[in-house]
């Protein structure tokens, strides 16, 4: 049973993202997303470079040789564009796969344990502001979470005005949309042990569903520090690449949720076996999705089949998203189906979604190179973005 692999395109479009389609001689096609935000041209080197030499020619449902060799046959292992090179090409393989045998992802990593999974809305932009409004507004669409950036960039000991607005814009989304609405918080990596420790006290109040990366994850240390002092749920791990990356949290114990993203993560092959180690851990799983459409329906296959697996990020209407948006390049728009705050497990072959490649091929030839702000404090030092 072979499906050899041919050819493959690359695909840099708005507002953000990289689609990688990936060719059998049979004519089976599978996409992936293989991007680091603000590093495109990076990742788009290394996926050119493991494909021209190692994959063309080789049969693409050997997955997991093709994910041991891409990962192992270099010397150096690891990092955000290595694996979110391969993180894109196995998502492809797999999509190949399950296109080939006319089966979701799901039905092929032992088949699915639910029908579906509670996905949340983001609000409030890279500088938060009237999040309770716009908390509403994502409640009356049907969701019943949202996820806010916690605060704009602080000092390692900073002003407490800066900590009375966060209290006061999370105040307003529990307050508009009752006790019982999930908050999601994202320090982002912004916020420094000494006001993070201030920032988690205070916000337990609040009962919020977790703070996430209250401190890099570097200096994930910090983290046990953090959660002896709050009962609110650490989620952490967008920024963290394989198993191996993830070891230290587990056995650290300070960590109640991990968001690893396939698109950065290893892809499906590696992601699954990150949220199996979190289970054993009786950690949840809540996987980090900020990109595109392959990408969620990469999440939604994992989700299927990881039993810890609690809720799920989605970007549609994200702040990102200027031009174009998630649906926007998909046919089949019907395949993201949100009903009470949640989104259906897509049941046809493959990953499920059936690309529009004019739409693709459109966006590909307009001129955009999107890169991560910088921020400065008043001082003109360096902020974390």
């Amino acid at each position: 049973m072979k499906q050899i692999i041919d050819r493959y395109e690359i695909f840099k479009v708005n507002p953000r993202w990289v689609f990688l389609k990936v060719i059998t001689k049979d004519g089976i096609i599978g996409f992936g997303e293989p991007v680091i935000e603000g590093r495109a041209d990076s990742v788009i080197a290394c996926v050119k470079e493991l494909m021209d030499n190692y994959l063309i020619g080789k049969n693409a449902l050997d997955i997991n040789d093709h994910w041991n060799v891409l990962y192992r046959g270099g010397f150096y292992r690891g990092g955000p564009i290595l694996m979110s090179a391969l993180s894109g090409i196995d998502q492809a393989l797999w999509d190949i796969k399950g296109e080939f045998l006319n089966v979701p992802v799901y039905e092929l990593l032992g088949g699915k344990c639910r029908d579906s999974i509670r996905a949340y809305s983001w609000v409030g932009g890279d500088r938060p502001s009237d999040t309770g409004n716009m908390a509403l507004d994502r409640k009356n669409k049907g969701f019943s979470a949202v996820k806010m950036n916690a605060t704009e960039e602080l000092q390692y000991i900073d002003s407490y005005d800066k900590i009375d607005k966060v209290l006061e814009r999370v105040a307003s989304i529990r307050e508009k949309c009752g006790k019982n609405f999930g908050i999601g918080i994202d320090f982002h990596g912004r916020v420094h042990k000494p006001m993070a420790k201030v920032l988690a006290k205070k916000l337990e109040e609040f009962n919020p569903m977790f703070i996430e990366e209250p401190v890099l994850c570097e200096n994930y240390e910090s983290f046990k520090e953090i959660a002896n002092i709050t009962s609110i749920p650490i989620a952490t791990g967008e920024r963290l690449f394989s198993r191996w990356d993830f070891k230290k949290i587990f056995h650290q114990g300070a960590v109640s949720i991990i968001q690893p993203d396939a698109s950065h993560s290893g892809g499906i092959t590696e992601t699954v076996k990150i949220a199996s180690m979190a289970e054993t851990y009786d950690i949840a799983l809540a996987l980090h999705c900020p990109l595109g459409p392959v990408a969620l329906a990469s999440c939604l296959q994992i989700d299927a089949v990881s039993y810890n697996a609690v809720i799920q990020e989605q970007s549609i209407g994200i702040h990102y998203n200027k031009g174009c948006d998630v649906l926007d390049y998909i046919k089949n728009k019907e395949i993201f189906n949100f009903k009470d705050g949640y989104l259906d497990i897509p049941n046809k072959s493959g990953l499920g979604v059936e690309i529009d490649e004019e739409k693709l091929k459109e966006e590909s030839k307009k001129v955009l190179d999107w890169k991560n702000p910088i921020w400065r404090h008043k001082d003109n030092s360096f902020a974390e973005w």
